[in-house]
């Protein structure tokens, strides 16, 4: 119970923030506006969101993930090749945006040598979610290349989207077109380089290498004294 109040509690902050951050940032300036707004302390705050407002853009990002996850889900997949599949999810999830200036705000925040880290792992969340709902099931090297490469399409239609004002951001989902696009000439011309006789021999020492890297396990590792699972 205690743990749905505290989400309650960061839900509604969330909320109370958000008019705030198209002015003060996602900052502290903006979370003592939102605690005001609230009637709550800055101890109750700390609790919840010990990080502050850094907690809340977090927060932000993780329920547009959310959002995006519910409208993939209701939406059929299976119908579209990979490629439509990919440009939907991507529009999905700016769809799912609700608030344009807390993105621009919080791509300012993540871009902070401090907080740079943090900004990179939740794009890589949101690309992870957008290959898994598209039934991804990649195990080797590629399972990293696919995220890497969506990641680097999503960050790029992200920054351009924050300045479209074209109608229904129609400019901007043009330009998703022509970066997967290249995305898609990139893999046939690996294709192509892989299928190469004469390539081949100078591939297959990397390629011997790539093939040792794997996926990450999808079940925790639980390393408690006690415990006699072994690690994948």
């Amino acid at each position: 119970m205690a743990a749905l109040a505290d989400e309650d509690l960061k839900a509604q902050l969330l909320g109370a923030i958000l008019p705030h951050v198209a002015f003060d940032g996602w900052s502290e300036t903006s979370v003592n506006a939102a605690c005001q707004d609230l009637s709550v302390t800055r101890q109750m705050v700390a609790l919840v969101c010990p990080r502050g407002a850094i907690d809340l853009a977090v927060r932000f990002h993780h329920d547009g993930d959310e959002a995006m996850q519910v409208e993939l889900q209701k939406s059929d997949l299976n119908s579209m090749k990979i490629r439509e599949k990919i440009t939907f999810s991507v529009c999905a999830r700016l769809n799912a945006i609700s608030d344009k200036e807390a993105v621009r705000r919080g791509a300012t925040l993540m871009s902070l040598p401090q907080h740079a880290a943090e900004g990179a792992g939740l794009v890589w969340g949101t690309c992870d979610r957008i290959w898994m709902a598209i039934g991804d099931s990649s195990d080797d090297v590629n399972w990293y290349t696919k995220r890497l490469t969506l990641s680097s399409v999503y960050s790029a239609t992200v920054l351009y989207w924050l300045g479209d004002h074209s109608p229904n951001h129609q400019d901007t989902w043009t330009f998703l077109d022509r970066r997967i696009e290249n995305v898609m000439q990139f893999e046939k011309f690996k294709a192509q380089v892989n299928a190469n006789p004469l390539a081949k021999p100078l591939l297959a020492g990397p390629n011997w290498l790539l093939s040792k890297i794997k996926a990450p396990s999808c079940a925790p590792v639980v390393d408690l004294p006690g415990n006699w699972s072994r690690r994948p």
